[in-house]
């Protein structure tokens, strides 16, 4: 139920903030012009991928005392699980969004072709960990104490508590972000698609200035809905806040 709302609901701005962050720039990436491509594949890995998220993070948060090395290790464990379906789907997602293919079967056929599994549809792997696992240590632990302050909070409490959290984690990711968002949209193989490459690459041709592209739509759509990380990336308004409001539901129809 989050995965897929967010996903949906919040997809242009996901959209336009992948186009800015692209290295061809807004305007060439498409600009405002088909702002829903690549949702197919958004809607296909958000269910599995947030459903794998938060299994293994309530699963985890269950086994050990509550404290923010416990949430931060029920996220860190929660995002590894997570990306295994994620990351597929994302590198189709995004180079949709930037308009280098215009249907799902035509860009799975030719990465496939092109680069095989690992290193096609997997591309950016360690790095969605390298950004997502920073943004959740920061992100759940938050939510988690803010929520703590008020045991009777709402789904719209939790929610708004997703926003503040949410705001404040994507914000100080941004950077690990657009290293991600180049290097699934990278044709490239090799050293010169690397982690280390690609951030030297940035900041030698476009500035320190670059690390912060999309930061406002990145920002804007964790705290209201949900991070890319997905990405996909976890969190915000209606994320958390249906997240909550329906697992409470579960539970009254456990007991």
């Amino acid at each position: 139920m989050a995965g897929l709302s967010v996903d949906t609901l919040l997809f242009p701005l996901d959209t336009i903030k992948t186009r800015l962050q692209s290295k061809q720039g807004f305007r060439a990436s498409g600009g405002f012009k088909g702002i829903y491509n690549g949702i197919s594949s958004a809607a296909l890995g958000s269910t599995p991928s947030a459903a794998a998220f938060f299994v293994v993070y309530e699963y985890v948060k269950q086994k050990y005392p509550s404290s923010a090395a416990t949430h931060m290790l029920a996220a860190s464990t929660g995002e590894i699980a997570a990306c295994f379906i994620r990351v597929p789907t994302e590198v189709i997602k995004q180079r949709m969004q930037a308009n280098y293919y215009t249907h799902f079967s035509q860009a799975v056929t030719h990465i496939l072709q092109t680069d095989g599994v690992f290193k096609g549809l997997y591309r950016g792997y360690f790095m969605t960990l390298f950004r997502d696992i920073p943004f959740t240590c920061i992100q759940f632990p938050l939510w988690e104490f803010l929520k703590s302050l008020n045991s009777d909070h709402n789904a719209l409490e939790a929610a708004v508590y997703g926003t503040i959290s949410g705001g404040i984690a994507a914000a100080l990711t941004t950077p690990l972000d657009v290293i991600k968002t180049r290097i699934m949209l990278s044709t490239q193989s090799g050293k010169q698609n690397s982690i280390l490459n690609t951030t030297f690459q940035i900041y030698k041709q476009e500035g320190f200035y670059a690390f912060f592209k999309g930061i406002g739509p990145r920002v804007m759509w964790i705290s209201i809905g949900n991070s890319s990380k997905t990405l996909k990336s976890i969190g915000g308004f209606i994320f958390l806040g249906a997240y909550d409001a329906t697992r409470k539901l579960l539970n009254q129809f456990e007991k």
